[in-house]
C-alpha cells in the first residue's frame, strides 16, 4: 500500500504531524509513505527513515505569480502517477485539500466541523472528526492514523523516539558550543511580532543564567536583534545562518531550548530535548507538556478559532519564571 501525506506548512505544523510516522510504520511496516510539502520546508523532512519520498510544491509563490498555477498542477499530476491508494490531507485548508484531490481519488481529511475552512471537507472521501480546539499533536495523529484503520495513543506519543534526522556533513557550529557550560539555544522570532518575547528580556534571562546562550535567526531583521542582544550579555553568541540540517543537529546537541511558540522551538520536543515554550496570543494546546518540555503562558485568554494578533501579553511573562524553570531543567 502506498499513501501520500499532504502537510504543506508551516514548520511547527509539519513537526507536529511527523510524530505519527513512527507509530504508523510500527503497525503497518510495509506501508510506503510519501510526503507533499512546500519547497522551503523540505529540509525538515529529509533523512527520515519512515518517509519513502518527499515531493515539493511552491503554492506560496502563487500569491505573487498566479500564472504559475499550471506548473504546480502539472507537478501534482505527475506525482499522481504513483497511483496512491490513499491521500491524507493533514492540513485542512482549501489549498491542501485541492492538492490532495489532484494526487488521488481516495482522499481523507477532517470533516467540516473540525476545520476552519469547512469547504475543504468537500474534497474528502473519508472524513475524520476531531474538535478544532483539541491538542494539535493529537489532531495530527488522529487524521493520519484513523483513515488507515489504526490508532495512536497519547501514551505512545509521550514515549516517542526522536523523529528529526540529520546528516553530520555540516558541523560549522561546533566552535560555538561550550564544553564546560550548558548550551542553551534561544529562538527569538516567529511569524508575528506579538508572539515574540522581548529581546531585552531574552538578554536578561541569558545574563542571569550565565551559560552558553546561542541565538538562531532566519532573516536580516532577526540577525540584527540577535546582535543587539549579544551587546547586552557576554553569555550570548549569535549563530551563523543555519539550514534545516544544521538546525536539527544543533538542537540535538543543546542542553535546553528557550523560545517563542514557533517551529524551531517545537523541534526540541521532536528531538526529546528540554525546552521552554513561551506563549502569548496562541493556545498552549498546540504542544505536549512533559517532564522536560515546559510552557509558560501569559494571562491573556486565547480563542483558538480567532487568534488576536494584537495580543502582546507575552511580554508580561516574568524573566524570573523563565530563569527558575531553566535552572530546574538544567539541574535535572
Amino acid at each position: 500500500m502506498r499513501i501520500a501525506i499532504v502537510k504543506l506548512s508551516a514548520l511547527g505544523d509539519i513537526v507536529h504531524a511527523m510524530v505519527a510516522l513512527q507509530f504508523i510504520k510500527a503497525q503497518i511496516p510495509d506501508l510506503q509513505i510519501d510526503w507533499i510539502v512546500e519547497q522551503r520546508f523540505v529540509g525538515v523532512l529529509e533523512n527520515n527513515p519512515d518517509i519513502n519520498a518527499i515531493y515539493t510544491v511552491n503554492l506560496k509563490s502563487l500569491k505573487t505569480h498566479k500564472s504559475g498555477v499550471f506548473e504546480q498542477i502539472k507537478a501534482l499530476r505527475n506525482y499522481a502517477k504513483n497511483n496512491y491508494d490513499l491521500v491524507i490531507d493533514a492540513q485542512g485548508l482549501l489549498k491542501s485539500a485541492i492538492t490532495a484531490r489532484l494526487l488521488g481519488k481516495a482522499v481523507a481529511g477532517f470533516d467540516k466541523d473540525s476545520i476552519r475552512e469547512k469547504a475543504a471537507s468537500w474534497f474528502y472521501t473519508k472524513k475524520v472528526n476531531c474538535a478544532y480546539e483539541a491538542n494539535t499533536i493529537d489532531r495530527n495523529a488522529l487524521v493520519l492514523s484513523q483513515p488507515l484503520g489504526i490508532s495512536i495513543t497519547p501514551e505512545q506519543i509521550l514515549n516517542k523516539k526522536p523523529f528529526l534526522f540529520f546528516s553530520n556533513a555540516d558541523q560549522s557550529f561546533d566552535d560555538f558550543l561550550s564544553a564546560d557550560k550548558h548550551n542553551i539555544v534561544l529562538v527569538i522570532s516567529s511569524t508575528w511580532e506579538s508572539r515574540n518575547y522581548p529581546a531585552e528580556k531574552f538578554a536578561a534571562v541569558a545574563e542571569a543564567l550565565q551559560q552558553n546562550c546561542l541565538v538562531i535567526w532566519g532573516n536580516e531583521q532577526e540577525k540584527q536583534k540577535a546582535e543587539w542582544m549579544a551587546t547586552q550579555s557576554n553569555t550570548i553568541k549569535v549563530m551563523p545562518k543555519l539550514d534545516f540540517n544544521a538546525l536539527k543537529a544543533l538542537i540535538a546537541k543543546a542542553d535546553l531550548l528557550i523560545g517563542n511558540d514557533t517551529g524551531p522551538t517545537h523541534m526540541a520536543w521532536a528531538l526529546n530535548k528540554p525546552s521552554i515554550t513561551l506563549f502569548g496570543p496562541t493556545p498552549v494546546s498546540r504542544v505536549y507538556q512533559t517532564d522536560i518540555n515546559k510552557v509558560l503562558k501569559s494571562a491573556s485568554i486565547v480563542n483558538p478559532y480567532k487568534l488576536n494578533k494584537q495580543d502582546y501579553s507575552i511580554k508580561d511573562i516574568a524573566e524570573s519564571d523563565i530563569i527558575n524553570l531553566a535552572r530546574d531543567l538544567l539541574g535535572s
